[in-house]
């Protein structure tokens, strides 16, 4: 599903998608509302979703749609990647943000990639993410007790899980941690599951802020 509220965006989006054999463009909406009304019916497995829209912008959207039951995964698509936009889209309940200049070939494996629920952004939003993640260690917690806290939840982890733990905390994907550490990619997605369950958390970017925070990474 394509949600933005410019038509020639939209129009390229669904030229340049719609040319892929795995992928099919089911919808598309011009504002958040809209593009709400269209995934009740259309049920899209993925979102494209800009920020700034009339009526409903794009975070409120997806806020709205991740508070659904088996909410579509959802890519913030922008020309802004301003800190607040990062960690307001994450918040939200985005599980990639994307810059709109990004290489087509890219968009199409962020697109491939969330899908089979990894999280994607690109370096600038990583960037901006990690900056902020620092900003707010600094002003809510003395940084060593978050070290400390976060070494110690790492420290249920077995050898294993530590190193793909690690690996999330790089930003590299199940098919990279696979090939790193010379295992199947169904092995590695166990793995982060028991991550899931041992470091209570429910997302891939929540286990990267756990390594950063230990000072591993």
């Amino acid at each position: 599903m394509l949600v933005d509220d410019d038509p020639l965006v939209r129009s390229a989006l669904a030229l340049m998608i719609g040319g892929q054999p795995d992928i099919e463009v089911i919808g598309e909406a011009a504002n958040g509302a809209e593009g709400l009304a269209r995934c009740a019916t259309d049920r899209p497995d993925v979102v494209l979703m800009d920020i700034r829209m009339p009526v409903m912008d794009g975070l409120e959207a997806t806020r709205q749609l991740h508070a659904r039951p088996s909410p579509p995964r959802v890519i913030v698509l922008t020309t802004f990647d301003a800190d607040d936009y990062v960690t307001g889209a994450i918040a939200a309940g985005a599980d990639g943000f994307v810059l709109k200049d990004t290489p087509p070939a890219e968009i199409v494996a962020a697109i491939r990639r969330v899908a089979d629920g990894e999280p994607m952004l690109s370096p600038s939003a990583t960037a901006s993410l990690i900056r902020q993640i620092r900003t707010d260690n600094a002003e809510t917690s003395n940084g060593s007790d978050r070290e400390a806290q976060a070494l110690a939840r790492l420290s249920s982890l077995t050898e294993r899980e530590h190193e793909v733990a690690l690996a999330i905390g790089r930003g590299l994907s199940n098919a990279e941690i696979a090939r790193e550490l010379f295992l199947s990619v169904p092995t590695v997605k166990a793995h982060v599951g028991r991550l899931f369950d041992k470091l209570g958390t429910t997302n891939r970017v929540q286990i990267a802020i756990c390594v950063h925070d230990a000072g591993l990474v």
